[in-house]
């Protein structure tokens, strides 16, 4: 699934060949995503006007025109292009054409995306109960640590938890965790606020260099420009079961973790 900085990515990949920008059109030809696209909402608000702006809030693409705002996510397989040519593949499902022949092409082979409008982001039922961005200037170590007393969930799920923060998904936990020394299954309310503090700093820098190298290359992920991600080589722990952690020759283990697969060393990754 594309992840914060894959989405990120994406966000800085398609921006300057959309924003101010005029839609001539909005071609949906598989409305059947996550939720149903509202095609015909969609159409009338897009038509003929101007993107003024995207940004990104957690995972999603939020695409301003007239102060009102398309919300895309990706889903487990989504990726958004930009082409001007007209030959279609399989899974291409949505285009947004431009007056300057630019199309903004999004394929997802899986159908677990979504396209939806709203005039009012705040409360939105995707958006309205979302964390702190961790890129922010509302996220740190203090933030986490008072969230976190008397939690028992395990830490992994505590800062994948959008509630809490956003963005912070499979990947990064894990290699965020193990930059910190924290053992993914322990229990949130039992670690000190020093060890939040490191965390928070850890999850801060991987991200930003993640979205420095690209993303990270998933199976189904390209960006806006059709190149894959390359933070997959800095990968300590995440996909490496059986192998030996780079730092001490541990051979780094598997576990499950609120149904989601984990890998951590057992040496330099305390329980609390």
């Amino acid at each position: 699934m594309p992840e914060l900085p894959e989405v990120e990515t994406t966000l800085r990949g398609i921006e300057p060949h959309i924003v101010s920008k005029s839609v001539s059109s909005v071609i949906v030809r598989q409305k059947s995503l996550r939720w149903p696209v509202p095609v015909s909402l969609i159409q009338k608000k897009l038509k003929n006007k101007r993107i003024d702006n995207i940004k990104r809030r957690g995972k999603y693409l939020l695409l301003e025109s007239s102060k009102e705002h398309l919300i895309i996510h990706l889903g487990m397989s989504g990726s958004l292009r930009i082409s001007d040519k007209e030959h279609i593949k399989k899974h291409d499902h949505i285009d947004i054409c431009f007056n300057d022949g630019t199309i903004l092409r999004y394929c997802d082979p899986r159908r677990f995306g979504c396209f939806l409008w709203s005039d009012d982001l705040d409360n939105h039922f995707l958006l309205k109960d979302l964390g702190p961005e961790p890129l922010g200037n509302h996220f740190n170590g203090e933030y986490l640590f008072k969230l976190s007393k008397k939690r028992k969930t395990p830490i992994k799920n505590f800062i994948m938890n959008s509630k809490i923060v956003v963005g912070v998904g499979n990947i990064y936990a894990s290699e965020a965790l193990y930059a910190s020394g924290i053992k993914p299954s322990s229990q949130a309310g039992r670690v000190p606020r020093n060890k939040y503090e490191i965390l928070a700093h850890e999850i801060v820098t991987i991200l930003k260099k993640s979205i420095k190298d690209g993303g990270t290359t998933l199976r189904d992920f390209v960006s806006g420009n059709n190149e894959p991600g390359y933070f997959k080589q800095s990968l300590k722990v995440y996909g490496r079961e059986g192998k030996e952690c780079y730092a001490c020759k541990t051979i780094i283990k598997g576990q499950r973790i609120g149904q989601r697969a984990s890998a951590y060393c057992p040496n330099c990754q305390t329980r609390f």
